[in-house]
């Protein structure tokens, strides 16, 4: 029994699993798409069996992170920042460069009579969710020293437009990014920016704890030479500089009193 049981187990290996985390917002089809050839490519050159698990809202993902649950983390920069800041993860790449796209935008339809932020006083504005840079941690600072009549928070940055769309709020936030996206969907439909913010830094490739040393820097070896083509569909580049988060992060110290009386 002793030699059979010695035979059986120098015979096969269990490949080793890498967990790759992304936020979605429900656009499964999209999220498993695009990180295909990314997957395959690791999977390949490390002999792992790589899965991806969305989430669907920053929520989700928070406590993925906080849980350690994913090895891998295409983490947009609310989530970075908590994931840095409380030393959950440490960072890989760069996920983009600073562009004006990085930036949060509060909206209002075309034919409101709101015209900047001060206006909003009494009135009831949508943001997203706890985590999100663009949608809830930068528009509440730029918000500060307002008193609303109401916050609704939406799961997804369409829900912002759709609720901007039927009336039910006066104003939204989220990312330029997210903007253009969606907004395209709802073509009938005609919306005006109010403010833009200060500069969001990009997201960021993060790793956890829980990956072996050499397990680390053999990924990060074979993501910084993965081909163009992956690299781009999977949103990171591996020759950009890791960005500063040390503002960013002191900006959500700033706003998280704030959450009780939000």
């Amino acid at each position: 029994l002793g030699l059979l049981g010695i035979g059986c187990n120098s015979s096969n290996t269990t490949p080793e699993k890498i967990t790759l985390g992304v936020v979605s917002y429900g656009e499964e089809d999209v999220s498993l798409n695009k990180y295909e050839g990314f997957k395959t490519y690791i999977a390949t050159k490390t002999k792992s069996i790589v899965e991806l698990e969305p989430a669907y809202n920053e929520l989700q993902a928070i406590d993925q992170i906080r849980r350690n649950r994913w090895h891998i983390v295409f983490a947009p920069p609310g989530l970075a920042a908590i994931a840095i800041d409380q030393k959950l993860y440490e960072p890989l790449f760069s996920m983009g460069e600073v562009s004006s796209r990085q930036r949060s935008l509060l909206i209002v339809r075309d034919d409101s009579p709101i015209k900047k932020i001060p206006d909003l006083a009494n009135k009831t504005v949508a943001l997203g969710q706890i985590g999100s840079a663009a949608g809830y941690y930068v528009p509440l600072y730029d918000l500060y020293g307002l008193t609303l009549a109401d916050i609704r928070f939406a799961p997804t940055p369409k829900t912002v437009l759709q609720w901007l769309n039927e009336g039910s709020v006066d104003a939204g936030a989220l990312s330029e990014k997210n903007f253009e996206i969606f907004r395209r969907q709802l073509q009938e439909s005609k919306f005006r920016i109010i403010h833009t913010s200060r500069w969001i830094p990009p997201g960021l490739v993060l790793v956890s704890p829980t990956v072996e040393r050499n397990r680390e820097q053999q990924i990060r070896k074979f993501m910084s030479e993965a081909p163009a083509n992956i690299t781009a569909d999977a949103g990171y580049i591996p020759s950009a500089k890791i960005p500063e988060y040390k503002q960013f992060i002191q900006l959500i110290k700033k706003v998280k009193p704030l959450e009780a009386r939000v």
